[in-house]
Order: C-alpha cells, then structure tokens, then sequence
C-alpha cells in the first residue's frame, strides 16, 4: 500500500487506517488470493468513494470508471460489475469489523475518551431490505429478507460524534 500518499483524496481517506494492520489482515484472511486485478486496497477505495460519492449501485459504480483521475487514484483501469458482485460476496466481514474497532480506539485515544466523562450514547437500528431471492439467509417474512443494523453513536463535548459499535442482526 506504499502506492497511498497524503497528497490525493485516497490518501487523505486512508490515512487514519492503520496501514499495517490492513496488510496483516489482507494476508491472514488471504483476501487477495488469486486476485489478480481487483485488490482488497483497490476496492476499499472504491467502496470509500462508492460512499463518499453516494453511488446507489454496482452498475453506477462501474460507470464513475471512466473518470481517468479515478483510474488513477484507485490504480484500476475498469471492472466489469460482475466483478465487482463477486469481490463484494467475497469480503470477509470481520476484516471490516477490524479495521472499524481500530478506528474507534484511535478516536477514543485522541479524544482522550474515559470512563469518569459519561459521554451521550445513543442506538440507532436501520432495516436494510435485501431481496429474497438472493438472500434467502436474511429472511424476516415470507416475502421479506432484510438485515438490521444496530449502531451505537457517541455524542461528546464540542459536537464530536462517532460510531463505537455496530452490531448485524
């Protein structure tokens, strides 16, 4: 990942990562295994952009492409969206997980967040609906398939707010 400098948005995107337990965890879930275009570094910053950009599919995905500074930031020239599918049925969860909890300590060391400040803490659930179809292990009805996302959001002094924990049920 030495390819990420602070001078493009990528880098400042990447930079509160904690690179080398990004690349331990890469090579311990052998997430790049056979990977021979579509690197876990590469669609991470995809997903980062897919987010920041609020790109409502694979297909839109796809498309934003053609943008040459994109290629270039990403160091990807296209993918097709079957591609994309495949790599994003194929991510671990607990990689996401991990890199989250770590970003939630360097948070709590910066903020220099402690036990004797009772900090806000407020619970979010969101339904996201999945179609039935292809996600028959996410039934809740039986015409609906869905997950539930528990989110635990910190509300500290000076409107600091992050997310400490998120639970799928």
């Amino acid at each position: 990942m030495d390819k990420i400098t602070r001078k493009t948005s990528f880098g400042q995107w990447f930079s509160p990562l904690n690179l080398q337990l990004f690349e331990e965890q890469v090579k311990t879930m052998k997430l790049d295994y056979y990977t021979k275009k579509l690197t876990t570094e590469s669609f991470l910053k995809l997903l980062l952009f897919a987010q920041l950009e609020e790109v409502e599919s694979l297909h839109a995905l796809s498309d934003c492409l053609f943008d040459d500074q994109l290629q270039k930031g990403i160091n990807l020239d296209s993918i097709s969206i079957s591609q994309l599918s495949r790599r994003l049925n194929g991510m671990n969860p607990d990689f996401f997980q991990i890199l989250f909890l770590d970003l939630v300590a360097q948070i709590h060391a910066k903020t220099h967040y402690t036990k004797l400040v009772m900090p806000l803490k407020i619970i979010d659930s969101s339904t996201l609906p999945l179609n039935l179809t292809n996600h028959k292990w996410a039934e809740f009805r039986k015409t609906k398939a869905g997950i539930k996302l528990h989110l635990r959001l910190v509300f500290m002094e000076k409107g600091i707010s992050y997310p400490e924990k998120a639970v799928l049920t």
